[in-house]
């Protein structure tokens, strides 16, 4: 995609779940996702300014503020920023001598643990350089309000380009004329947007559940509940404590690991299982080795993860926004076969898939939406305060796909992109995988007091990357 490629959908009105996570977010709970991004030469930083700025006409959005209405009564709204300034939103940062991967993930997990600024658009980017080698780096880090992690990857190809010359070629700018200063909505004008978004997911959710009860019906989901049915003791089984899940103090750091993505590829078409199994099984298995680490047993114990799902349609192409819902998948920890292993993994995902979870999900956040936007403002913000006797999962797994093909800056090739994913209340450590230019990139967010060895973690994914790849040779 290029530059001047369509812009994303635009909804002035935030959605139910992109205010939740407005409501739920606080000091010990960042919610933005992010991406460390490596360059095979120092990025220009006036020049990156100059080629980001010509293209904002692109994203509208990247120049609104979020502002709520009176007394809540509605979901908030994106407003033009009449102070806009490009200044505000990328910064020229170094990294501490050598400028080894150490001092960038250290600088990474610095910019991480900052709460985004909500007086200005919920984005910023950090050009980094004093990187050894000859190479630069790009931090860049969105508020998931503004966009989930399929948008925030279509967003990465419209700010960069497909080949050197294009990032060249700087588009002429549209003329602005400033905006006036934001406002609140009026109380009739809340009033009806509350109503309107009530009844919007109100019908959302009727729909959804006459779309499920139908699919009832369907061979593939009475076959789904039959083996799912089968699993129910393990499903009945409450969440475990892990090592990594302790109440999380905002603090983050960031570690990252790379493959070949051909690798994981050889694995899948070997076992016929999907891309996201494999990254499940090596997370898996990495987590069985950090437990052993701290002296626990994994002996009849079962990793509870939460999927992220993307539900846009075709018609919503990437559009801005969250459109995800998520699955939730219990893993066995206990089965030292890699391969057995990641055929319990595909097993389990796949009759998540034939039940529908991610749709009853769906289902149920749109009947929290149906309530008053005030008492879901409420509710949101009342979670974290909750201390329940056991976590309600262990992590999260997200997993993007990014481009096939090389993207450019001011001419610098991307080398690497390494995802973030939030994380908090409990869940001491997310995950994220990428694909990118023949390579898949994992980024391990984490909370310094929940998992201040994450880089421990780190290298158990390396090693259990390659025992998996090793016993799919000998399967």
């Amino acid at each position: 995609m290029t530059a001047a490629a369509s812009a994303p959908v635009q909804s002035r009105r935030l959605s139910g779940i992109d205010a939740a996570f407005l409501y739920l977010e606080r000091k010990e709970i960042p919610l933005h996702i992010a991406s460390v991004a490596l360059f095979e030469e120092p990025i220009p930083f006036e020049e990156f300014v100059e080629s980001i700025d010509s293209k904002l006409h692109l994203l509208p959005r990247y120049q609104q503020v979020v502002v709520s209405p009176r007394f809540d009564l509605g979901y908030p709204t994106w407003e033009p920023d009449p102070d806009f300034d490009i200044q505000r939103h990328i910064f020229h940062a170094t990294v501490d001598p050598p400028g080894g991967e150490a001092e960038l993930s250290a600088l990474a997990g610095r910019i991480l643990s900052q709460l985004m600024d909500r007086g200005k658009p919920l984005w910023e980017i950090y050009v980094v350089d004093g990187l050894r080698d000859g190479r630069g780096a790009m931090i860049a880090r969105v508020h998931h309000a503004l966009a989930d992690g399929v948008a925030g990857a279509a967003l990465l190809k419209i700010m960069l380009d497909p080949s050197p010359q294009a990032s060249r070629a700087i588009p002429k700018r549209r003329s602005r004329t400033a905006p006036e200063p934001p406002v609140p909505l009026s109380l009739p004008d809340a009033l009806t947007s509350a109503v309107h978004s009530s009844l919007e997911n109100l019908i959302a959710a009727e729909a959804g559940m006459l779309d499920f009860a139908q699919s009832l019906l369907s061979e593939r989901m009475q076959t789904g509940l039959q083996e799912l049915a089968a699993l129910l003791p393990e499903l009945a089984t409450p969440a475990q404590r892990l090592p990594c899940n302790k109440p999380c103090t905002g603090e983050r750091l960031f570690h990252w690991a790379d493959f070949e993505f051909a690798d994981l590829q050889a694995v899948r078409a070997k076992v016929g299982c999907k891309v996201n199994d494999v990254i499940l099984t090596v997370l898996n298995r990495a987590l069985v080795k950090y437990c052993k680490l701290h002296g626990e047993s994994v002996a009849k114990r079962y990793l509870h993860v939460v999927c992220p799902v993307n539900i846009r349609g075709e018609e919503q192409g990437q559009s801005l926004g969250n459109r995800i819902t998520f699955m939730p998948v219990i893993l066995p920890m206990n089965e030292p076969n890699a391969m057995r292993m990641l055929q319990a993994v595909a097993l389990r995902t796949n009759m998540m898939k034939c039940a529908r979870a991610a749709e009853l999900v769906s289902i149920a956040a749109s009947w929290l939406g149906a309530a008053p936007p005030p008492l879901q403002s409420l509710f949101w913000a009342a979670i974290p305060a909750l201390k329940l006797p056991v976590p309600l999962f262990n992590i999260i797994c997200t997993n993007v796909p990014g481009s096939p093909v090389p993207l450019y800056s001011v001419g610098k090739r991307m080398t690497a992109s390494y995802p973030q994913v939030p994380t908090g209340y409990e869940m001491g450590v997310g995950c994220a995988a990428q694909t990118y230019n023949g390579k898949i990139f994992f980024g391990l967010t984490a909370d310094t007091h929940a998992a201040p060895d994450v880089d421990k973690l780190r290298d158990f994914i390396k090693t259990s990357f390659r025992e998996v790849c090793r016993a799919a040779k000998a399967y």
